[in-house]
């Protein structure tokens, strides 16, 4: 098969997003007589005109090849995946040898099987991750489309779909988080095959499908994305009593919540929130509902144990008890944030906290939760900014650098924004 090469005239690359450590490798490779070139998720981003967030490399050069080129900057890790990382301080370029090999049904449970460019590229999930960047001489390399359909907005699987999803059941997941991040269209035969493949998530390690979770749930496109777990009943399998409580009036509030966190992606960049935060954005409201269900409707208002247990149970039902069970180190963080919101802003509307409370180790994490809360509900600016100016002043005293913005701004600015939103 022979690709189609773009040059830089056609795909119009902004060469200075491209990070200098992964041009290095890439020209240190094909010093070393190799063939190497950018590939994936950065060649996509590049064409579509957004900075990448990392940058793999492909090669010909073996794992222990590259080794001895990088040599203790280099570490090879994986043993059904053999992958080269070269390290630059705490930033890591990743290197895969070209691979072919893949079988036609089942289970992947072995790849380290060395191939052409052409044999690797057809082993990919998608044709927009299908292309090839050769920095010597700027051009695009494209074996399946994936120039056309970044054009055209499309979605689709390299290869037959039900074999590809049947290869590797975590890609239905990644399918419709590109869907949630770049708002493409899905071809309709891969879109079919999403129905006859639906069961087969249960296959994949829970591990992987948490970590996928927990990224899109801090994409800056976690509420598109957990709208379309539900929409494909995704939800119902993997966390089946979230799925029913999104159902209710009050789960809905939780599209609002993932919303605002994915606003101030947006706007601040990546990290700026704890998954432990994030994920407390899918319990908070309803645990808001369960807790006027079980004790504000009987006009008693529950103490911060009963508090505390309800919150327990919540997040033991919805997300430790599902298939991708949340770690405890998540969590029991999250019990603590949701907690102190209920000391920040007490049910009795006393608001009596003592600044003991500040000293607790999650409280920063809870005070960034409560700036959501207030980006949600304005009625709870004022109160944010009071603890936040307080928490500072008794924590990080005459430090200025503590200073932020009100929610009240983030409220404006996603005011002048929404015209154009599609959340």
């Amino acid at each position: 098969m022979q690709p189609k090469i773009y040059f830089a005239k056609e795909h119009d690359i902004d060469a200075s997003l491209i990070d200098l450590d992964a041009l290095y490798v890439l020209e240190k490779l094909r010093h070393a007589g190799f063939t190497a070139y950018l590939v994936g998720g950065s060649v996509r981003d590049l064409l579509i005109k957004k900075k990448p967030k990392d940058f793999d490399i492909s090669t010909s050069a073996r794992p222990e090849q590259i080794k001895a080129i990088f040599q203790r900057q280099c570490i090879l890790i994986g043993r059904r995946f053999r992958l080269a990382h070269i390290r630059f301080g705490h930033k890591i370029i990743e290197v895969s040898t070209f691979r072919t090999g893949e079988n036609d049904s089942g289970l992947i449970v072995h790849d380290n099987e060395w191939g052409t460019p052409e044999q690797d590229v057809l082993r990919r999930d998608f044709t927009i991750n299908g292309l090839f960047y050769d920095a010597s001489n700027h051009s695009v390399i494209d074996f399946v489309g994936g120039w056309e359909d970044i054009q055209k907005h499309t979605l689709r699987v390299i290869g037959n779909p039900e074999i590809r999803f049947k290869q590797d059941p975590v890609r239905l997941l990644r399918l419709l988080k590109f869907q949630a991040r770049y708002n493409f269209k899905i071809d309709p035969v891969t879109e079919a095959t999403i129905k006859t493949c639906r069961e087969e998530i249960v296959k994949s390690s829970p591990a992987r499908i948490l970590e996928e979770i927990l990224r899109m749930l801090e994409s800056g496109a976690s509420a598109p994305f957990f709208r379309l777990l539900a929409e494909h009943d995704f939800l119902s399998i993997l966390f089946p009593q979230l799925m029913h409580a999104l159902h209710t009036p009050q789960g809905k509030m939780v599209f609002h919540y993932l919303t605002c966190a994915d606003q101030l992606y947006q706007h601040k960049g990546k990290n700026i929130l704890d998954r432990a935060i994030l994920t407390a954005c899918l319990i908070f409201p309803l645990l808001e509902q369960a807790l006027h269900d079980d004790f504000l409707s009987c006009d008693r208002i529950p103490h911060i144990g009963e508090i505390t247990m309800t919150a327990s149970t919540l997040i033991k039902e919805l997300l430790i008890q599902a298939f991708s069970h949340f770690p405890r180190r998540i969590t029991s963080t999250v019990v603590s944030i949701l907690v102190a919101q209920y000391r920040m802003t007490p049910l009795s509307g006393k608001r009596h906290y003592r600044e003991k409370l500040f000293h607790h180790k999650d409280f920063d994490f809870a005070l960034k939760f409560l700036k959501l809360r207030a980006l949600v509900n304005a009625q709870y600016v004022d109160i944010y900014t009071s603890i936040r100016n307080q928490y500072h002043q008794t924590i990080h005293p005459g430090d200025r650098k503590h200073s932020h913005s009100s929610p009240r701004q983030h409220h404006h600015r996603r005011e002048r924004r929404q015209p154009s939103s599609t959340s």
